[in-house]
């Protein structure tokens, strides 16, 4: 089993940014009919998501988030020694996003940077990550980017996935804490991997189709396009996913907490989940109502908008579970001091000079 438990490591601080851009699913009526998107809704929960231009990536979003939370803190930028991006949209093929957001934030040269391939689970995969090296590696504070903009990777006429995602980013500070802890369990089961996938784009099917033709569930898309096969993820979601939780709660003697901050990825899942675990609704907190999928962010994002604008004092105990691609899934526990836990960002800023020059 991955479990783990990480002494001595604390979250110090939380910031997310979503686009300028908001899109409201009833737009959507014209396109895809009311009745179907008025049913779409009802089902998802996504009445509204936040989606990037063109020029704007997920790294400039986590860009903002992590000036923001550095500034807020008042972290000197040379004692961070660690850089984590999780996505599945980085800025290029190659290098890794990582390095880009090294030379943006201006870290010091002995700054470890990579780039990990998760989506869903990432943000619970991506503590597991940093804590352990901060620990294997003596690294007094990290920064943990979680980010997607998963509304440029699925066909705008796929109905299935064009509502559901919205765009967002985020920044988590991780810092050394004499007598705190995170403690967690993560899971992985790749006989799912083509349960969301997109089949071409990267060096296995590199001659994929670029035309968008009616696949076998009646919606229209191209091999370049996300595909997700709604009936197994739900049943995996329905099924391990309160299976872990329940497990791990039982294992640890968690006897209380403020939240169940799940993954935002379907308001019928998180009913299914509750009724499982036997946790009430009123703990299971919802974003995806105005912000849609926000992939890896989704549990970041979902902890600034219960209290970014909360000045009270005091920790929350957070359950966070992760679940989907993969497939993949994790819970982590741990205590938040509510005042590090900021106010969203609506941005539409984006990095000028990503290009490489021709000349």
């Amino acid at each position: 089993m991955a479990e783990f438990r990480l002494e001595n490591i604390a979250i110090n601080g939380i910031s997310c940014a979503v686009p300028d851009n908001k899109v409201l699913t009833k737009d959507f009526y014209d396109k895809f009919g009311q009745e179907y998107v008025d049913s779409f809704i009802e089902t998802t929960g996504v009445e509204s998501s936040y989606r990037t231009p063109e020029e704007q990536t997920a790294s400039d979003l986590c860009y903002v988030a992590a000036e923001d939370v550095i500034q807020k803190k008042g972290i000197d930028k040379s004692s961070i020694g660690l850089l984590v991006f999780v996505s599945q949209t980085p800025d290029y093929r190659l290098p890794a996003t990582a390095c880009v957001l090294h030379k943006r934030l201006g870290l010091e040269k002995n700054c470890l940077a990579f780039d990990v391939n998760l989506g869903c689970s990432a943000f619970v995969y991506g503590i597991n990550i940093a804590g352990a090296m901060m620990n294997s590696l003596n690294i007094e504070k990290a920064l943990l980017l979680n980010g997607d903009t998963c509304t440029k990777t699925n066909s705008p006429e796929d109905k299935s996935e064009h509502m559901l995602f919205g765009d967002a980013g985020s920044a988590t500070l991780l810092i050394k804490s004499e007598g705190a802890s995170i403690i967690g369990e993560l899971m992985t089961d790749g006989e799912g991997f083509k349960s969301i996938i997109m089949p071409s784009g990267g060096y296995r099917n590199r001659n994929g189709s670029h035309e968008r033709t009616v696949w076998g569930d009646g919606n229209i898309r191209s091999d370049y396009d996300g595909y997700i096969n709604g009936t197994d993820v739900f049943v995996f979601s329905i099924s391990q996913v309160p299976k872990l939780i329940k497990k791990f709660v039982a294992d640890n003697g968690i006897e209380e907490f403020d939240h169940l901050v799940l993954h935002q990825a379907n308001r019928m899942m998180f009913k299914q989940i509750s009724k499982k675990t036997k946790i009430p609704m009123d703990k299971i907190p919802e974003t995806i109502d105005r912000f849609g999928n926000t992939s890896g962010a989704s549990i970041p994002l979902t902890l600034c908008d219960i209290y970014g604008n909360d000045e009270t004092e005091g920790a929350s105990k957070e359950l966070m579970c992760g679940f989907g691609i993969g497939l993949s899934w994790g819970v982590v526990y741990t205590e938040i001091q509510k005042t590090d836990i900021f106010p969203i960002i609506y941005t539409d800023d984006y990095f000028k000079d990503g290009g490489v020059s021709h000349d």
